[in-house]
């Protein structure tokens, strides 16, 4: 990701330049989705609530802390790690949607928008009046993506919807965690909200897919995105293995359901990944691991009888890796092209040579600090590659600036600010 800053542009514009992107979401899903269209070159206002008595104001993610970001003179501020990880590149504009002049104001600026993404209930926005529907009848060009736990229909319609929830309805924590069988038996959950993060990009995608339909017929759509749909889609080959087969997949742990060895084993001092995705390169580990004669068994030559007989073949393998420690085994595997890796913390990760050299951590001058340091965009692109122009917005940062350009006066944006229509 290229830095850059307001002040010094970069100078290949980004692949959706011109296209405005109101953001009416908070927590993951739909920030994930609209940091990737900021990234893209979009321009993204994000409308927050107004702090109020009893209430802090802005995403819900801005307090979930700590960390918090820390200023210049080592306090800790209200930005919570977890809001700044999901909104660089936003401008924040708070207004209260509860009140008619709060609504207007969210009108005229879907009036200048491309796409709008929302994450309320069902049948919330209809009560402002910023509904798809209502929206559309007057911009039938606008892009209008929800975002919600169960989509806009059915018998969960109404249900709020949270990604921990979703991973154990949608099945993902029926397939994660080790055996019942074994120590530690048991349902997990993903480590980071993966239903969330998928349901983020698959909305990107759908956002990017209308864009292109209405460039080509000047039509805008409604895009109704729900986390369990995701869940369930993110099954993948362990979905397509049960309708083949109409057999529930069981936990199993950190090996693969469809290849063997493919998984976690212990080593003289530590844990790696052993990777073996066909049978030349189980033939070649065996080679490496001084028992040849495995790849020559006929009950473990072909990857369909490694899994048939894993039971028998695993330990016989687990033996074997603790003969050598883990460096020297990553060492030799890598050499003879056998696909493996350490088990890093994040310590490790973003010290790794590889990571650095991706530039995978990108820094911004923030209010707070002059050295935020986020992870950045994995995506590269060539002739339009995603850059960070906007360190994340503080609390209504940019309401006047934005409110300015609708055409209200500095009278008007006093009074609203004394009525709490806006803050900031």
């Amino acid at each position: 990701m290229i830095p850059a800053s307001p002040d010094n542009p970069p100078l290949t514009p980004g692949a959706l330049k011109g296209i405005r992107v109101l953001d009416l979401s908070r927590v993951l899903a739909g920030p994930w989705c609209t940091q990737t269209l900021a990234d893209l070159g979009a321009e993204v206002i994000k409308i927050e609530r107004p702090a109020s008595d009893g209430h802090p104001g802005g995403d819900d993610t801005r307090g979930w802390g700590p960390p918090f970001l820390q200023d210049r003179s080592g306090r800790n501020t209200a930005e919570a790690a977890y809001f700044l990880g999901a909104n660089r590149n936003k401008r924040s504009v708070c207004v209260d949607i509860a009140q008619p002049q709060g609504q207007e104001i969210v009108r005229r600026l879907a009036a200048g928008s491309d796409v709008v993404v929302e994450n309320f209930k069902v049948g919330d926005m209809q009560r402002y009046g910023l509904d798809a529907a209502s929206l559309r009848a007057q911009w039938p060009r606008l892009i209008y993506c929800s975002i919600t736990g169960y989509g806009q229909t059915g018998p969960y319609a109404d249900r709020a919807g949270y990604d921990y929830a979703v991973q154990g309805l949608g099945g993902l924590m029926s397939v994660t965690g080790e055996r019942d069988d074994l120590p530690g038996g048991g349902p997990q959950k993903v480590g980071v909200a993966v239903a969330d993060l998928f349901t983020g990009m698959y909305a990107t995608v759908a956002i990017l897919a209308a864009l292109r339909h209405r460039d080509a017929t000047g039509e805008g759509q409604v895009i109704d995105m729900a986390l369990l749909d995701t869940q369930v889609a993110m099954l993948a080959n362990l979905g397509a293995n049960y309708l083949v087969t109409r057999k529930a997949p069981q936990r199993a742990g950190n090996a693969h359901q469809n290849i063997v060895p493919y998984q976690v084993f212990e080593a003289a001092d530590g844990h790696l990944i052993l990777a073996v995705g066909n049978d030349q390169q189980f033939g070649r580990f065996c080679q490496v691991a001084g028992c040849s004669e495995l790849a020559s068994d006929a009950r473990f030559m072909r990857n369909a009888d490694r899994v048939k007989h894993r039971d028998v073949l695993v330990p016989l393998l687990a033996g074997q890796m603790k003969s050598r420690g883990r460096s020297q085994w990553l060492k030799l595997l890598d050499a003879a092209k056998v696909p493996c890796g350490p088990i890093n913390d994040l310590d490790d990760v973003f010290a790794d040579p590889q990571v650095q050299h991706r530039q995978m951590t990108v820094k911004f001058q923030h209010p707070h600090t002059d050295a935020l340091e986020l992870v950045a965009s994995p995506i590269k692109m060539s002739a339009t590659p995603v850059q960070a122009l906007r360190p994340p917005p503080l609390l209504g940062q940019h309401t006047d600036e934005v409110l300015g350009t609708l055409g209200y006066s500095s009278e008007d944006l006093q009074s609203l600010h004394r009525q709490g229509v806006i803050g900031g």
